[in-house]
């Protein structure tokens, strides 16, 4: 008996040993594959799980107003704000108001900003913030951009962020006029890109992904910067446009 339990003993600090190997093999196995192949599987699956709850995507809240962001994406917006301290940031798209109130807030924190927000509708009881100007009508109409580009001042550095109707046509619109509204250095965020299959709602049809494919197509004076998608999850992929500055971004 006493021999049986000395073998056993044995065979399982064998088998520990064995599992160990093996472990740490699995883990180096995984390790490569989901840097290579797996991880945009992985990403875009967490992606429409994300999408797909209306807890995550309907159900959020700043300081009480609904906003129907990720939270990766506004800890990005914030820090764009800090890194090129914009005079003036342009929302397409204010729905319950949010984003401008977070914008504004954020702007508040730095001491420096003032938000232009546009929407064709007039929901009640949106905040109200200093820094923050309601303009209603549509972003594209001759009108309305007048209003903005006369409330910006020729020094001021420009930030803008389109989040209102996601179909192709009129995303293409706003990229052509408010491109050249935005300053060097600074971004036109197009916000949804994920539609259309991108990787969710691919019923959709065309929309931003495309729209901001064709705007490059015409333009080089905008590059993609990816280092804003790197927590991974973001509705907005290839969607942080940068204009370039005179050389180097």
């Amino acid at each position: 008996m006493t021999e049986d339990i000395v073998g056993g003993s044995r065979v399982g600090v064998l088998a520990q040993g064995i599992l160990r190997r093996l472990g740490y093999r699995l883990r180096l196995m995984w390790k490569i594959a989901s840097s290579l192949a797996l991880k945009p599987i992985i990403v875009d699956v967490f992606h429409q799980l994300y999408y797909g709850n209306c807890s995550t995507t309907l159900g959020n809240t700043f300081l009480g107003v609904g906003l129907t962001k990720c939270p990766l994406d506004l800890w990005v917006y914030q820090e764009i704000i800090h890194e090129i301290q914009p005079d003036v940031i342009v929302e397409c798209g204010t729905q319950r108001g949010g984003t401008a109130l977070f914008l504004a807030s954020i702007c508040e924190l730095i001491q420096h900003g003032r938000i232009i927000t546009i929407d064709i509708e007039q929901i009640p009881n949106r905040p109200t913030h200093p820094r923050i100007r309601y303009l209603m009508g549509s972003s594209t109409a001759p009108e309305v951009v007048e209003v903005v580009t006369r409330s910006i001042a020729p020094h001021e550095t420009v930030m803008v962020i389109l989040d209102s109707d996601h179909h192709q046509a009129h995303v293409l619109q706003e990229l052509r006029i408010y491109s050249d509204v935005v300053t060097p250095g600074s971004y036109l965020i197009v916000e949804d890109t994920d539609l259309n299959g991108h990787p969710v709602r691919p019923e959709f049809g065309p929309g931003p992904w495309e729209a901001v494919r064709e705007f490059l197509e015409e333009r080089d004076d905008f590059v993609t910067d990816r280092r804003r998608e790197k927590f991974y999850l973001t509705l907005n992929p290839n969607g942080y446009l940068q204009k370039r500055r005179t050389g180097n971004l």
